[in-house]
């Protein structure tokens, strides 16, 4: 498996030094009275809310930490191994916007999109999980997260990441894939449910991020607790400064998580990218974006801790060459540095539009992606020289049975198109974006992913129900 090295390993050891200064020297405001007593409990140097936390204790909570994830389907299948360089990807959440599939009108998202989302990826052959790439504006806006889930779980069998706002919300949405899987012991056993939560950079963990980190940690459900870093915003201007201030808020959640649940299942990164000083804009497209990303894997990797990574994510407000360009650049970068948990494919318009064609475009990258990182066997009979002798000069290989042996070892795609111009004039000149636009319509008309019982689908809308009471 050939390999990118983003990071070498005296610059791993450096940044984590980096880190623990930032973690022992300046510390993070803690915002969460259960979490200051955990952590001065422990023996962290607590000043109001205020938090240093000694070198030891985050070494204590790495080694507690599992360094391998089991994710399962929501019929109880193994789905993922988060860990090692295991690479999976799976789109992003909280896109405000959406491209109507049927319309191609950039509208605000509505719940009928992230179950739209749920069924294209339970379509995609590449796509590893479902994220709704959209947050939800036609239902109670304050139950945004738990309808995501309801809409979710009932278009696809892959498993589910998600958000959420408080940890009320949090709770519904356990019960309601704990009522999904049969049990809430049973999605323990086997869980098929993320959640991301997420420190405010620069290193301030807010109350509603450190309830819903402990209410995973408590329940055993895996987190994902990692910043979004805007360099020169939130964070230094330099990669290096970045990963410092990054891998201390991850590794605080860690902390905590690892205080209230010894062993707690957590997904860490230090995630983030560049502010576009021309636009003030975030730029996902960026060369430094896949830097930060690379490097942290490099060093979670490091740190035997699963990790969370992005791709497939585009700046440009339409699918066109630009979309192609990020979501190839990115995808290559995440397998080549081992990202476990790769997020929002299917981003578009800086993180502000929700894209089911640059989803499945992006499904056809992974697979040729996945190939080229397979590299090249070379054996005798990959050599094949008695083929090559029996040919001789001048031949040719077509009607050979080493040929019918090997020639489905070359990648065959799917949208790419490989037609003579007569043959592509003849199909109705279409170009990569229209291809793809037709599969996603084709999903959605004919894809039917595997049901609930009627039995758990009246569970789930019970209580989806005592939310929406609880939100009047």
């Amino acid at each position: 498996m050939i390999q990118l090295k983003m990071i070498q390993k005296e610059n791993i050891t450096d940044t984590l030094a980096a880190a623990y200064r930032v973690m022992t020297e300046i510390g993070m405001d803690i915002h969460n009275e259960t979490a200051l007593t955990l952590l001065k409990d422990a023996g962290c140097q607590v000043e109001g809310v205020r938090v240093r936390i000694p070198k030891e204790i985050v070494d204590d909570a790495i080694a507690a930490a599992p360094s391998v994830i089991e994710i399962y389907d929501r019929n109880g299948e193994a789905a993922m191994s988060l860990g090692g360089r295991n690479c999976y990807f799976g789109p992003g959440p909280t896109c405000p916007n959406f491209f109507d599939p049927r319309t191609g009108e950039r509208r605000p998202a509505v719940k009928q999109d992230a179950a739209d989302t749920a069924k294209v990826v339970d379509a995609l052959p590449h796509i590893d999980y479902a994220m709704s790439l959209c947050v939800i504006n036609d239902r109670i806006k304050t139950l945004a997260d738990v309808d995501e889930i309801h809409a979710m779980v009932q278009n696809t069998t892959k498993p589910l990441v998600s958000w959420s706002f408080n940890k009320e919300n949090l709770q519904d949405m356990i019960d309601l894939c704990a009522a999904a899987k049969g049990s809430l012991k049973e999605l323990q056993q086997k869980p098929f449910l993320i959640v991301y939560s997420e420190p405010t950079t620069p290193l301030v963990h807010t109350k509603e991020a450190l309830d819903k980190l402990m209410l995973l940690a408590k329940n055993r459900i895996p987190c994902i607790y990692t910043p979004g870093m805007i360099m020169g915003g939130t964070a230094p201007a330099t990669i290096p400064g970045a990963l410092a201030i990054g891998i201390a808020d991850t590794l605080t959640g860690l902390v905590i998580g690892q205080l209230i649940e010894k062993g707690a299942p957590m997904i860490c990164g230090a995630a983030g990218g560049p502010m576009d000083m021309k636009t003030m804009q975030h730029s996902y497209g960026a060369p430094e974006w896949m830097l930060l990303h690379g490097a942290s894997a490099e060093i979670f990797h490091s740190l035997q801790l699963p990790v969370f990574h992005a791709a497939g994510v585009t700046d440009a407000k339409v699918i066109d060459a630009q979309a192609a360009i990020e979501g190839t650049m990115q995808i290559l970068c995440a397998l080549g540095s081992g990202g476990n948990l790769i997020h929002d494919v299917g981003f578009a318009d800086l993180g502000m539009t929700g894209s089911l064609a640059q989803l499945t475009i992006c499904d056809e990258i992974i697979a040729m992606a996945k190939r080229l990182y397979q590299g090249i066997t070379f054996d005798e009979e990959a050599f094949a020289f008695d083929v090559i002798k029996k040919v001789g000069p001048g031949g040719n290989f077509l009607m050979e049975e080493h040929t019918a042996n090997h020639f489905r070892e070359t990648w065959n795609p799917d949208l790419i198109d490989r037609y003579g111009y007569a043959t592509w004039e003849a199909k109705g000149s279409k170009n990569m974006t229209e291809r793809a636009n037709e599969k996603v319509r084709a999903i959605l008309d004919s894809h039917q992913p595997a049901p609930l019982t009627e039995e758990i689908k009246n569970a789930i809308d019970v209580i989806l129900a005592r939310a929406e009471a609880r939100a009047k």
